[in-house]
């Protein structure tokens, strides 16, 4: 990030947050963009399809081999792949007449979008997009002898799959693909140490298993810790919904998420909750501005600053016209690092640099420290 980057600003201007998503990545940091944001792109897991279709063709023709009760969609991806999968082998009519003749749980919008999508029409679905909920809402039903197709999403089922066969139902496991890390380590782990550091203001998350995946990968560079104190802190976690968030629950982070699991819902929602989180006012003897995230606003122009010059800015501004020392500085912006007043005078050099005209914003107060010269 080049220090006095100048842009118009806009909803989102000043803020980097960290995508995590495999699938729709694209549209998603398009839509983060377009409001200013900067984004940066670190996919935790990749959908891999199985390496032969035999173990899920084995499946389907156990779906067919007598008739089914209850079909449980997990994901819209996984649906769309085993009817086109099915409709490969010249299967998909049979297939397609098995499951209107049981009755569809669908787990969620995605899922039942699918399921609507290739004819059929979903008996139920939780409104949590929960796999629990879709447990027990099958356990609630006479299960000795009837027979459960099961669609996986990403993983195996053991827990779901275990629970319908104690009560003594027939369950068809259908894998249609596996979650697995990506290729390429080096994006989220990079990602986990800039979060550690402070350097993102938001991470966005789309599933379960990407929280876990990121986490891991915190814990591989040694900054697992770190990381959920950030995301406890100042930065802000949000997930599609609540199924996605349940990994940060259980390691003590209070993440938020939309009404509706849309990708769009997600962005609105960042940017009404993020800019009130990191928004500072300065009324200057010229201008009245802004400082939001990392970057000063002045007006419809935006001037980009590092994350170490915007700490400066902060620190100063949120208490304009007293002095801030430099051993205050050190603590506030340089938290646990290892860094001397060198470090300070350094950073308010190139602040003032990316201030140009309005370097003068920022004084120095001789063995004190600094302050920010505000008023008329």
């Amino acid at each position: 990030m080049k220090a006095g980057t100048r842009e118009t600003a806009a909803a989102l201007t000043g803020f980097t947050v960290g995508v995590t998503a495999a699938r729709r990545r694209e549209e998603l940091t398009a839509l983060l963009r377009r409001r200013g944001a900067r984004v940066v792109e670190a996919p935790t897991l990749r959908i891999v399809p199985l390496e032969n279709d035999a173990e899920l063709r084995a499946a389907t023709e156990r779906c067919l081999a007598a008739p089914l009760d209850y079909v449980v969609a997990t994901t819209g991806v996984g649906w769309r792949g085993w009817m086109s999968a099915a409709e490969g082998w010249g299967r998909g009519a049979a297939l397609t007449a098995a499951c209107r003749e049981a009755r569809v749980l669908s787990r969620g919008p995605k899922a039942t979008g699918a399921v609507r999508a290739s004819g059929m029409t979903e008996a139920w679905s939780p409104a949590s997009e929960a796999v629990d909920e879709l447990r027990d809402h099958l356990l609630g039903h006479e299960l000795a002898g009837r027979r459960v197709a099961v669609q996986e999403h990403g993983t195996p089922l053991p827990g779901f799959v275990a629970a319908l066969r104690e009560r003594g139902a027939e369950v068809v496991e259908v894998p249609v693909y596996r979650w697995a890390p990506p290729e390429d380590l080096e994006p989220a782990r990079r990602l986990a140490e800039s979060t550690a550091r402070g350097d993102v203001h938001a991470l966005l998350f789309t599933s379960a298993p990407a929280i876990t995946s990121f986490l891991d990968q915190a814990a591989a560079t040694g900054r697992y810790e770190a990381v959920l104190a950030r995301l406890r802190t100042d930065v802000l976690p949000l997930c599609v919904g609540p199924v996605c968030a349940r990994p940060l629950h259980d390691a003590g982070v209070e993440p938020v998420w939309p009404e509706r699991g849309r990708l769009g819902a997600m962005v609105h929602l960042l940017t009404a909750e993020l800019p009130p989180r990191d928004r500072h006012l300065i009324s200057t003897p010229d201008a009245e501005l802004t400082l939001q995230g990392n970057a000063l606003l002045l007006g419809e122009e935006a001037v980009w600053l590092t994350p170490t010059s915007a700490g400066v800015l902060r620190a100063l501004a949120e208490r304009p016209g007293w002095v801030v020392s430099r051993p205050e500085l050190l603590r506030r912006v340089w938290p646990g690092q290892e860094a001397d007043e060198h470090a300070v005078e350094v950073a308010v050099t190139r602040l003032r640099a990316a201030l140009g005209p309005l370097a003068g914003l920022v004084r120095t107060v001789p063995k004190r420290g600094y302050r920010l010269e505000v008023g008329r």
